[in-house]
């Protein structure tokens, strides 16, 4: 039997982990790299071209790839320009929001040779959509990294995520996007939950919640947090069953 997704004759290489999960979900064969973080699917087999702050361009270049797609957030300015300078069509997105991850989807699908918008898309938006209207917002400190402590600030798609869900970071009106913030000040902030994902700083039951005692700490999938792809569907049923099992 075929494969019911599309096929596509292109050569891509993915310098962002949630994009290339969307490409492998919608046009098998179509990738020929990606970085040594893109985890999903678990069987992808392409050339690794390292980091995404720091991938291989001579690798990339090898790969004589049709596109290369990318994120102005998760890959370096430099590295792109030199992609470019080269002679490569170098794709950029910009996602701040689900609704903008929903048509730079669609936007990447289509330069990647998507005949249509696929099934998953479809179903992640009517997911998003069938969410009621939050009422009472929860108040939360999202850290991201430790050591220093590092949080969700302004205008960054995991805040809209966790706003749409109902959850109202405290740091959203912080003048940077994901700001150091003493841990003292955290914990003084006394938020109604302390969201803690799996990446980029991989918290844990024993690693995170022990520096905010008295708080209530919901621990989270990463993927369904800051990934655009495929997980979206997924993500609010997944997202708001970690914010409910909260613990002290």
């Amino acid at each position: 039997m075929s494969d019911p997704r599309a096929s596509s004759g292109a050569r891509v290489v993915s310098l962002v982990p949630s994009l290339t999960e969307a490409v492998a979900e919608t046009l098998p064969g179509a990738l020929v790299g990606a970085t040594d973080w893109c985890s999903h699917p678990a069987d992808l087999d392409v050339t690794r071209i390292g980091g995404t702050k720091n991938p291989d361009l001579e690798r990339v270049l090898a790969l004589a790839p049709d596109l290369v797609i990318a994120n102005e957030e998760e890959n370096r300015a430099p590295d792109l320009d030199a992609l470019r300078a080269a002679g490569l069509d170098v794709l950029v997105t910009e996602v701040r929001s689900v609704p903008q991850a929903f048509a730079e989807l669609a936007r990447v699908l289509a330069a990647c040779g998507a005949p249509a918008r696929p099934d998953w898309l479809a179903q992640a938006e009517a997911a998003w959509a069938a969410l009621p209207r939050p009422g009472s917002r929860t108040t939360a400190v999202v850290p991201v990294w430790r050591r220093p402590w590092m949080v969700l600030g302004r205008d960054t798609f995991a805040g809209d995520v966790l706003a749409r869900l109902g959850v109202g970071h405290l740091y959203a009106g912080h003048p940077e996007r994901y700001p150091r913030v003493p841990l003292e000040e955290l914990r003084a902030a006394a938020p109604d939950v302390v969201v803690l994902p799996d990446e980029p700083y991989r918290f844990t039951a024993d690693d995170g919640p022990e520096a905010f005692p008295g708080l209530r700490c919901a621990l989270v999938s990463g993927r369904h947090l800051t990934w655009y792809g495929p997980s979206l569907a997924e993500a609010p049923g997944v997202l708001s069953a970690a914010l409910r099992a909260t613990r002290r």
